[in-house]
């Protein structure tokens, strides 16, 4: 099974950047790179086939399997980000001011992971602590966006066929299982467990359903049609106004001459009154 899922990341990445998808999901590109590229350097640290000695080889793989988790953290958060621009590319008020809120929950999720975390091991063990609470954090988002993609799919116009929500649904579904894992794994920790049949058959479910996402062709984006008086159109026109300085308007003051101005006008209109009375007598 764990050579089937190196079969499909590979598959995955060679129909991805054959669509040339990595110009529209650059993080996603760089998320398949880091996995077709650790898994056999990693798999060759840990069989011992590099170096000779264990006692030389298991340090160097244990830093290089965090630095790896760590940096797939890292870019989850920015496919998130890829996602939620993507599905929101119709309404870029929205999507502005959803970009920011989307960074400071980031920001919000980092600085609760660090204050939350016990802190109980020390030295190197510290590191798979961080690397845990920071795949948290993001497998939480990856939820998150997933539930918000599926209420907000008619809204959106947005099709089950379009790649950013097979993306979304596809770490959504791992980050269930990631959960689901984390609390089996104390009752069960051996490899031969059925939970951890389970679990590989999910992560190969999900990266076929990748493939499929990549091998079909994609159906258009329809232009976001919507009534003037809709809430999404003002909520989208509200946020488009928001963080721009409203228009500069000159005030010229009045000359000095304009108040004889309407006193002449006025005079004006009572004699040519007069005048045409006096005419209409005669």
């Amino acid at each position: 099974m764990t050579v089937a899922e190196f079969l499909l990341w590979a598959v995955l990445g060679f129909l991805f950047w054959k669509k040339k998808l990595q110009r529209r999901f650059p993080a996603m590109g760089a998320y398949l790179a880091l996995r077709l590229t650790s898994a056999p350097v990693l798999f060759l640290l840990l069989s011992g086939y590099v170096f000779a000695s264990r006692d030389l080889s298991y340090p160097i793989y244990f830093f290089a399997y965090w630095a790896v988790y760590l940096a797939s953290a890292i870019l989850l958060f920015f496919i998130c980000m890829e996602v939620f621009r993507s599905a929101l590319s119709a309404l870029p008020g929205l999507m502005k001011f959803g970009i920011v809120i989307f960074r400071w929950t980031i920001l919000a999720s980092v600085i609760v992971t660090f204050s939350s975390m016990p802190f109980s091991h020390k030295g190197m063990l510290l590191i798979p602590d961080i690397a845990f609470g920071v795949m948290r954090s993001v497998s939480i988002l990856e939820l998150c966006l997933l539930a918000f993609l599926c209420l907000s799919m008619n809204a959106l116009h947005l099709s089950v066929r379009d790649i950013a929500f097979g993306i979304s649904l596809g770490f959504g579904l791992m980050s269930a299982n990631d959960f689901i894992a984390v609390s089996l794994i104390s009752r069960s920790s051996s490899l031969t467990a059925p939970f951890q049949f389970a679990y590989q058959a999910i992560i190969l479910f999900t990266l076929g359903t990748w493939t499929a996402y990549c091998a079909l062709p994609e159906p258009a984006r329809k232009p976001l049609v919507m009534p003037v008086n809709s809430t999404i159109y003002r909520w989208n026109e509200i946020a488009s106004a928001l963080g721009h300085t409203g228009t500069q308007v000159a005030v010229q003051q009045p000359a000095n001459s304009f108040f004889l101005t309407d006193v002449e006008n006025v005079v004006e209109k009572v004699l040519n009154r007069n005048l045409q009375s006096r005419e209409s007598e005669s």
